[in-house]
């Protein structure tokens, strides 16, 4: 570095408040050097943030190296062992993570893109070397054990199955499914380590909810799995809204800009009026499943979640308040004050969830001619509330008139 630059570098970084500053550059006031200081501060923070979040979020070479131990083992089996751990054509190439103990990157299989799911222990329970994850992991493959039968592992998989997704007519044929899907192979027979690792993805409930809709438009399909690690297709999405401020900005945000700058970057609405009809059409498929009614139970423009044993969390559970009866964000469940125990039925349905998250994205911006009668459905549909078993043909009609509205009004266009 030339000698007067450093000197500058040095002017600037230690001495700015020095009066040899200020008679050498005579045009810069004290105040905008704070300012200057204070945003390489910040932006040097900012920086800093992102490394540490992606040092902690993103361990796909852990959970390559766990996996890979437990296949050479013969611990576990896959579809995928093969191509992970031997072939190296399934590869993690950029990281998604969003929790440091579920892992998710997009790759290449196949020269395709795909997305590739892990889950890994806490960080914080290990002292993050490969050896003790490697050892934290292997309760994950406990079950079944050696000498289990063929029946008893279809009788320990339909009662799984019963006790997460309730009593159906449809279970045996889900079994018959699972079993299908455990046998990589292909040789009519389930072998230890097939079974090991088909009940170890059984016990994360995206998996279990993407087997449950594999034969639905809005599920993406599974390509593979390898122990606890599965990959599914590659299915171009985007938020309901495009800026999203990390959380460790949000002080620094106004929620009133962040919401102003996404009404400024929205697409056009009839676009967004394409996506709510995907949302409600979503939304109407995991309420009439094949195997029972699944609940969203995280429901934020930036995530859409789920869980299949909402009801095994909430019964028994001692309670003095509805507050009490929650799961997740969104499921909530009535408690009974007699007994001091929550009622197993979520009383809002997701569909008025979704409306919640509609109403802003749908309402700006919408044609003055629809906007009365767009105002109106939303209003009902958000106050939608009672158990699902009594009000199907309720929760039919207003998804079905809300869709309706939208589509008499984007017909005919590019975006019908």
């Amino acid at each position: 570095m030339p000698r007067a630059l450093r000197r500058l570098v040095h002017l600037v970084l230690f001495c700015p408040l020095s009066k040899g500053l200020q008679t050498r550059l005579p045009a810069v006031k004290v105040k905008y050097l704070l300012l200057a200081w204070l945003g390489i501060l910040v932006a040097s923070w900012v920086v800093y943030m992102q490394y540490a979040s992606y040092s902690e979020l993103c361990r796909g070479h852990v959970c390559h190296v766990v996996i890979c131990d437990h296949y050479r083992r013969g611990i576990i089996s896959g579809s995928s062992c093969k191509a992970l751990c031997d072939q190296r054509t399934l590869t993690l190439q950029h990281c998604m993570s969003t929790s440091s103990t579920r892992q998710v990157y997009g790759g290449l299989w196949k020269e395709g893109p795909v997305v590739i799911k892990c889950g890994i222990e806490d960080p914080v329970k290990t002292d993050g070397a490969p050896d003790s994850v490697l050892r934290q992991e292997m309760s994950l493959f406990d079950k079944p054990t050696r000498g289990t039968s063929m029946d008893e592992f279809r009788e320990m998989l339909h009662s799984f199955l019963k006790a997460n997704l309730g009593e159906q007519p449809s279970l045996s044929t889900l079994v018959d499914r699972v079993i299908v899907l455990a046998d990589v192979n292909q040789d009519g027979k389930v072998s230890l380590a097939e079974a090991k690792s088909i009940w170890a993805l059984l016990q994360i409930n995206e998996f279990l909810l993407m087997v449950a809709l594999q034969e639905k438009e809005h599920a993406p399909r599974l390509l593979g799995f390898c122990g606890d690690l599965y990959v599914t297709e590659h299915v171009g999405h985007s938020s309901l809204y495009r800026l999203e401020v990390p959380l460790y900005l949000q002080p620094l945000v106004p929620e009133a800009l962040s919401s102003s700058l996404n009404h400024w970057l929205a697409p056009a609405w009839p676009r967004r009026a394409r996506i709510t009809i995907g949302l409600l059409e979503f939304v109407e498929e995991v309420f009439h499943g094949s195997y029972g009614s699944f609940l969203i139970c995280d429901a934020s423009p930036r995530h859409v979640g789920y869980n299949a044993v909402v009801r095994a969390y909430l019964r028994g559970r001692r309670c003095e308040t509805n507050g009490d009866c929650t799961f997740g964000r969104d499921c909530t469940a009535t408690c009974d004050r007699l007994v001091k125990q929550c009622n197993t039925e979520v009383v809002q349905p997701n569909l008025a969830k979704v409306c919640v998250l509609l109403q802003d994205f749908l309402l700006f911006g919408a044609p003055a001619d629809l906007r009365g009668d767009l105002e109106k459905q939303l209003r009902t549909c958000v106050t939608l509330s009672g158990l699902a078993s009594q009000m199907e043909v309720h929760h039919s009609l207003v998804l079905n008139n809300l869709k309706t509205l939208l589509w008499k009004k984007i017909s005919n266009t590019q975006y019908s």
